[in-house]
């Protein structure tokens, strides 16, 4: 048998799977640390639950089947969905309901560099909350994430899908083909201008009109300073109450990001970010690096009707969501990846079988303080121990030999720079934890 996995799936060794565990453990940090609380779902979904939820493409990345006892499931598509069937299967949950989930999506998608089928996302939502400010701290988030994961040249796009709304009204398009078109809207950054012109001729919505606003707003591109940026959309929306709202969300959007010093260059109002799904119903961002070009790592969006799917009573939501696998390849091509960061702190060599149970009373010590320890299973010479040490990135060697252990001792060498040192068998936690602080 020749061993593979399927196409757009991936086998996670340890050294990618520290990672991923750090970047999981600083998102959860943060998101905490802004009073967000833990949530986990199945992974199959009964397919009637996700279909008809993300438009006519989302539905067909959809992984569906039949089981054994022939009813339709699915894999789930995202960790919206999942969130929106367990608020309308458990109302008494007290509101705002703030959640965060971490967890693998799965998409019948074309491979590529950043995209795979199987994949995590990090999603955080509000549930229960119509003021804008619950966006705006959405977005605080994703700032404060990325800057402790140490990311630098990145810009949080901000729209508002009642502006577009108000937008393809105020230029002839009929209500009920705004979805198709802020389907092809939001393929300009991989079509270009013209591609998204040719699509829109295609679905028969292109008039002269739209073809002359549409190329006037995206030769203009989004204004440095925000106020004038925002004040530019205000004017595409002119007559239009719903838009005029969307106009005003944003306003408190921005209240928020400055109040708490979210840097202006990190932010903008852009008007050409449509974001393809259905769902959405007012506010709308993502995130984009500059380099390396990858799309976008971050993205979201208000989305207040859809509980109302599952259930008799509909409540206001707004969530975000982090591409982990998107996160994780911008930093090994930026070369901000950890190095080599091992789990196991210290290695107990074993001398011989004789002195082994006092190497497992040795380890049960240093683990009960809090020490990761790995005791060598077998009496090989030292020099292969300490290769094994060596190639793990094992920091320290505890070494135990007769002469050591009828005094109470035990050497340890730093496998960093070489050095030795004999001390107590007592003391080596405290000297651990001191080397740990003062490394």
């Amino acid at each position: 048998m020749d061993p593979q996995i399927p196409k757009g799936f991936r086998d996670f060794l340890p050294e990618r799977m520290r990672l991923r565990k750090r970047l999981m453990a600083t998102m959860t940090d943060v998101f905490e640390r802004f009073g967000f609380e833990p949530l986990d779902t199945p992974c199959l979904e009964y397919a009637e639950t996700l279909l008809g939820k993300y438009g006519e493409e989302g539905d067909r990345l959809i992984y569906k089947f039949q089981d054994r006892g022939e009813r339709m499931v699915a894999l789930r598509y995202d960790l919206t969905i999942p969130l929106s069937r367990v608020v309308a299967m458990h109302p008494e949950i007290i509101k705002p309901f703030k959640r965060y989930h971490i967890a693998p999506v799965w998409r019948a998608d074309k491979p590529q560099k950043g995209r795979f089928r199987e994949f995590y996302q990090c999603d955080i939502d509000i549930i229960g909350a119509t003021s804008m400010y619950a966006d705006g701290e959405l977005l605080v988030i994703t700032y404060t994430v990325l800057k402790e994961l140490g990311f630098k040249n990145f810009i949080i796009r901000i729209n508002n899908r009642k502006i577009l709304n108000a937008f393809a009204v105020n230029n002839g398009i009929p209500e009920d083909r705004l979805p198709d078109f802020l389907r092809s809207l939001d393929k300009l950054d991989k079509t270009g201008l013209e591609g998204v012109f040719a699509e829109l001729t295609e679905k028969g919505l292109l008039s002269d009109r739209l073809r002359s606003s549409l190329a006037s707003l995206t030769a203009e591109g989004a204004a440095a300073d925000h106020e004038a940026c925002i004040a530019l959309l205000d004017g595409l929306v002119q007559g239009h109450a719903l838009g005029q709202e969307g106009v005003a969300e944003l306003r408190t959007i921005h209240e928020t990001l400055k109040g708490h010093d979210v840097d202006p260059a990190c932010y903008r109002f852009d008007f050409t970010l449509a974001r393809g799904l259905d769902y959405y119903t007012g506010p709308i961002f993502e995130t984009i690096v500059t380099e390396p070009k990858i799309g976008s790592i971050t993205g979201g969006g208000r989305y207040d009707n859809l509980i109302g799917l599952f259930s008799k009573e509909t409540f206001p939501a707004t969530g975000t969501s982090f591409g982990l696998e998107r996160l994780i390849t911008i930093m090994e091509e930026l070369g901000s990846a950890e190095a080599k960061h091992p789990v196991t702190q210290v290695l107990i060599t074993q001398f011989d079988r004789e002195l082994m149970p006092r190497n497992l009373r040795i380890a049960r010590m240093l683990r009960d303080a809090g020490i990761n320890t790995e005791v060598y299973f077998s009496p090989d010479k030292l020099k292969k121990q300490l290769t094994y040490a060596s190639h793990k990135a094992i920091p320290f060697v505890a070494i135990l030999g007769p002469d050591e252990d009828s005094a109470g001792k035990i050497t340890v060498k730093n496998m960093s720079n070489g050095t030795q040192e004999t001390l107590l068998q007592t003391e080596l936690a405290a000297w651990l934890h001191a080397q740990h602080r003062n490394p």
